[in-house]
């Protein structure tokens, strides 16, 4: 009997000790351990990816997969419960509240590119989209070159805004282009006549379009200007942590699992309306799903996927 107690009393120690030096691995696995609380960075308007429901509770597609990265971290740890911190965050902080250690991992409809992956970390990919334009189905525009001259919305610190600035300067169009904060301001920005055309991912273009009061009203148009991917956001240098986002998306993309989220975003009514955003699976996504990977948008593109 007294043996059972001791090696149990050994494997117990064994343990505590295994997991505290993991943690002590990695920065953010310690800094987690020793508050008892993890800090989740989220959009507020980003349909049906990040966004707050009827409650103002924060739901969507990627807040299923963090929430899916909590309790592996929970697990890992050792830890009984995991206080969850929600903090609210915009295309232009987003980065900084990484890198200062205010937020912990971001998911939600962030790309991932060359330029971002300098300054934080990305997980294996968890969306693949196109940046297109969401207009008025009476607007006259059809595809970018109809924007010659007329004013264009976008959200601030985006691929989009990028992209829509160099097409702006190289072929001379002379467009508005207004930068708004978030997806909610900028289709309140198209919605009231401010703009013609909204330029942002093709799924998130879906998103504001079932959200809005009459979505029969709008379309989505254009050539795609680029294909991005999605990842969640984490700080450098801490591969621990970020093994364990990846492992995550990789199991959860690998799986029957993966169909079953992505109809219930994409395919079925959302909250808070209940209206179905009717986006289809790409081959795109469907290729990414059957091989997790962290490509970056602009390795991507190059490559011609």
């Amino acid at each position: 009997m007294k043996e059972h107690i001791f090696l149990a009393g050994l494997l117990s120690a064994f343990t505590v000790t295994t997991v505290a030096a993991f943690a002590e691995d990695s920065p953010t696995l310690a800094k987690i351990r020793q508050s008892g609380t993890i800090s989740l960075g989220h959009m507020e308007t980003s349909v049906p990816f990040s966004y707050y429901d009827q409650n103002q509770e924060v739901i969507g597609y990627s807040r299923e997969i963090q929430l899916r990265i909590v309790e592996s971290i929970k697990a890992k740890l050792g830890l009984d419960s995991l206080v969850v911190r929600n903090m609210p965050i915009t295309s232009q902080n987003r980065i900084p509240l990484i890198q200062n250690g205010t937020v912990d991992i971001e998911c939600s409809s962030t790309t991932h590119n060359l330029e971002r992956a300098k300054q934080v970390a990305f997980s294996n990919s968890i969306f693949l989209i196109q940046t297109r334009l969401l207009t008025a189905t009476d607007s006259g525009v059809t595809d970018f070159e109809d924007l010659k001259g007329k004013t264009v919305v976008t959200m601030a610190g985006t691929t989009s805004e990028r992209l829509l600035r160099a097409m702006n300067q190289d072929r001379q169009m002379g467009m508005s282009v207004i930068s708004a904060k978030d997806q909610g301001e900028s289709f309140q920005t198209l919605e009231t006549g401010r703009a013609i055309a909204y330029m942002s991912d093709d799924a998130v273009l879906a998103g504001q379009k079932a959200r809005s009061r009459t979505p029969e009203k709008w379309q989505i148009v254009g050539k795609p200007q680029s294909k991005e991917v999605y990842g969640c956001l984490m700080r450098r240098d801490d591969p621990q942590f970020k093994k364990i986002a990846d492992d995550v998306i990789a199991k959860l993309e690998t799986s029957p699992e993966i169909d079953d989220l992505y109809k219930k975003w994409f395919e079925t009514p959302v909250p808070p309306r209940g209206l179905n955003l009717g986006f289809p699976m790409s081959a795109g996504l469907k290729a990414l799903y059957k091989s997790p990977n962290n490509t970056a948008s602009d390795d991507l593109n190059k490559a011609g996927q």
